[in-house]
């Protein structure tokens, strides 16, 4: 048995793939992101591939990320070093005849693009071979009869805060205004080494099950409710829910530091109950498809400002009073809350970014 732990203390565990960015958002332009404390340069190089370089360069202590990208390498913005993708010093413009190059070395991390995102891995890379991992399927991402909506989640509190609204589908009081659900009810809930999984009912206020019941995404005056399964679950460190036949969501974490915590909430309409519409040809269910990107925007970027609001305001309640307890009613938080504790002690502490 573990002993009780301040779960708002505890650090990520890294030995896990984090989405840090949509791979539309990554260029040959450098981009700055930091995980857990570790400062880390994404880029593209010119065939296309993606790379992650310790944002640092070993010559005067600077960001790399300030640079350019020269062929497969990154170059510094102060004296114009470059570091190949495997972080070695791959040129320095002003190297005397006898001079070599320095044996300064800087990290890379383990990069994979996959459903539109990019993925770091900032643990242990020999765990990686030997666990043969990889990050989290999307499957509906490309997928032509789903329809994907992305709302990205900034907040300035612990991850953990975050993870227990998310399983915790009793606070869909928060949301009346945007009429996703109502009335939860926990039925069963699972709990593993690694995973949380809750099983509630809920009343929906959307069923797409007609061509034209996709403008309720944009009309709620269409809506009507009706009862639905609600799954959610928590598979260190990502979450993913169900609604019933039509929706599917996720939310992938990539935590800053102990007090702010950025997400990437992927929300999925299914259009499977279009039969007719599986047997048009690929070309045209593509063009809807991605003409349907972003549907459900206005409702899950309102859902995702109510909910920053109560993080934020219980992160700044915890850093004013950290000994007041919370009451806890619900069992699917106090599950969540015992993985957390459980994959902390393979967590590093936050290091200087």
């Amino acid at each position: 048995m573990l002993p009780r732990r301040d779960i708002r203390q505890l650090g990520i565990n890294l030995n896990h793939w984090y989405a840090l960015v949509r791979s539309r958002d990554l260029s040959q332009t450098p981009l700055a992101v930091v995980l857990w404390g570790e400062a880390i340069a994404l880029y593209r190089d010119e065939t296309g591939q993606a790379h992650a370089l310790e944002d640092r360069c070993p010559h005067r202590q600077v960001k790399l990320s300030h640079g350019a990208v020269v062929g497969t390498s990154l170059e510094c913005a102060y004296h114009a070093w470059q570091f190949d993708p495997q972080g070695n010093c791959a040129a320095v413009p002003y190297l005397e005849p006898r001079q070599k190059l320095p044996t300064c070395k800087i990290r890379a991390y383990p990069v994979r693009e996959q459903d539109g995102f990019v993925w770091v891995y900032p643990g242990d890379a020999s765990l990686l071979v030997a666990q043969d991992d990889a990050p989290l399927p999307l499957p509906e991402w490309d997928h032509l009869n789903y329809i994907a909506t992305v709302a990205t989640i900034d907040c300035e509190a612990h991850f953990s805060f975050l993870i227990e609204n998310l399983m915790d589908m009793h606070h869909g009081h928060l949301h009346r205004g945007f009429q996703a659900w109502s009335a939860a009810v926990l039925e069963h809930l699972e709990e593993e080494r690694d995973r949380v999984a809750a099983h509630y009912t809920a009343q929906s206020y959307y069923r797409i099950d007609k061509i034209w019941s996709i403008a309720q995404l944009f009309f709620p005056a269409l809506r009507q409710l009706h009862p639905e399964p609600l799954r959610v679950s928590y598979a260190y460190p990502n979450w993913t829910s169900s609604l019933g036949q039509d929706f599917k969501i996720y939310c992938l974490f990539a935590p800053t530091g102990p007090t702010h915590t950025r997400a990437y909430l992927i929300h999925f309409v299914s259009l499977e109950a279009f039969e007719r519409l599986h047997k048009l040809p690929v070309k045209f269910r593509r063009f809807v498809k991605n003409s349907l990107f972003g549907a459900a925007q206005t409702m899950l970027d309102g859902l995702v400002r109510e909910d920053v609001v109560m993080l934020e305001e219980e992160q700044t309640a915890y850093l004013k009073h950290p000994d007041r307890r919370s009451y806890e009613l619900n069992r699917t938080v106090i599950a969540v809350q015992r993985l957390i504790a459980t994959q902390a002690p393979q967590a590093s502490s936050v290091p200087e970014a």
